[in-house]
């Protein structure tokens, strides 16, 4: 897993707190904010952050400045790294505090690897039983029931069984058998969630049953903390989930936050591309860190729900949407399908934009989407 950092030309001194680790920074010239993006649900790809900002004269009579703050807490198993900008450090750091907050509550919900977290005691609740949630967690099933719609089940809450089997499997470095796959398909498919928005009860319709939201999540959880920051005056910010990112207004005095997207390959800190975006989610999805190989062949830490193994295709895509909520359910699915069904489905959808790099044979590609090149007609692979 990688580490989230930040750094700058002229950093301050470290704030004396242990948690959440915080740093916090004066205006400068020029900063370079970068962040790696890694999934819980073993998504690795690495987004650079990259942040120009101008110093603001003060005179008697305008408003005061704003001054860049930046703060990182662990929640969901990665670093949560918050970027804001405010008139002062005790502003800055309460609405953190209540964004982290909210971040941590919701991973009391979501989470598959506590066994008291209100999905697990769901998913503990006899099948066929509908069983009352909580909005928080009623809000994440529905968005993710809509994403399940749209891609044709490549994204699927349901996986988990096989998300289980596959981690076995990789810890092995050994195939499931057809016996062990079998038993996992036959608990899987989406449609086997039912959701009651009338009485918010979610009903499980087949035993074993086992639901994973690694795969929107921390997109979900960003996206609240951004709302968080919202709600206390803050737009001027950023909320880096790892790999899944929500933006908010732009710096001052800047269009937007320079967001680098690694290559397929890289696993520097070199960014490979470079868009600049506000008020929308992006995420990556690909395997450049996180695979295996098992007989020889090289298998992807994302898992086909179809097959209930990794993939074995070399893909990565980047999607931009509206928020971190959509871009985090569709980063994956995009993985598993094909690049031109992929883009047949973002070109379909408004506001949202999407680039493929795919290697076959040593060589990579680059597939970017209708909106991805109207949105960025200057960019260029190479």
């Amino acid at each position: 897993m990688r580490r989230n950092d930040v750094s700058a030309m002229y950093p301050a001194a470290a704030m004396a707190r242990t948690y959440p680790v915080r740093r916090d920074f004066a205006l400068v010239s020029q900063i370079f904010f970068y962040s790696f993006l890694t999934f819980q649900r073993f998504n690795v790809l690495t987004f650079f952050l990259l942040l120009l900002a101008t110093t603001a004269c003060r005179s008697a009579t305008s408003a005061p400045s704003l001054e860049r703050f930046t703060f990182t807490s662990p929640h969901m198993g990665t670093l949560f790294t918050i970027t804001l900008y405010t008139t002062n450090k005790a502003s800055a750091e309460t609405a953190a505090d209540a964004a982290f907050h909210r971040v941590a509550a919701l991973d009391e919900i979501m989470s598959d690897y506590r066994a008291d977290s209100e999905l697990m005691r769901l998913c503990d609740q006899p099948f066929g039983k509908g069983v009352p949630v909580s909005k928080d967690l009623f809000d994440v099933f529905t968005r993710s029931e809509e994403i399940s719609k749209l891609t044709d089940g490549a994204f699927d809450v349901t996986i988990g069984p096989c998300v289980r089997l596959w981690r076995f499997s990789r810890k092995r470095k050994a195939p499931p058998s057809t016996e062990e796959l079998a038993a996992a398909r036959a608990a899987v498919g989406w449609k086997n969630l039912r959701l009651d928005p009338h009485a918010r009860t979610a009903t499980l319709l087949l035993p074993n049953m086992r639901l994973d939201l690694g795969g929107i999540g921390k997109g979900f959880a960003a996206d609240e903390a951004l709302k968080t920051l919202k709600g206390r005056g803050i737009d001027r910010a950023l909320v880096a989930a790892s790999g899944d990112i929500a933006i908010g207004d732009p710096p001052p005095g800047e269009s937007g936050w320079k967001v680098g997207i690694s290559g397929i390959d890289v696993e520097t800190n070199d960014t490979a591309y470079a868009l600049v975006l506000h008020n929308c989610g992006i995420s990556t999805s690909g395997d450049s860190e996180q695979f295996v190989e098992i007989n020889g062949i090289r298998y992807s830490h994302i898992v086909d729900p179809a097959t209930c193994l990794g993939l074995t295709n070399r893909i990565q895509d980047t999607i931009i949407a509206p928020n971190a909520t959509t871009t985090d359910g569709l980063d994956t699915a995009l993985s598993v399908m094909d690049v031109q069904r992929g883009l047949a489905l973002v070109d379909s959808l408004p506001r949202a934009a999407a680039l493929f790099l795919k290697k076959e044979h040593g060589q990579t590609q680059s597939f970017p989407s209708r909106q991805f090149k109207k949105r960025f007609p200057n960019f260029s692979p190479n």
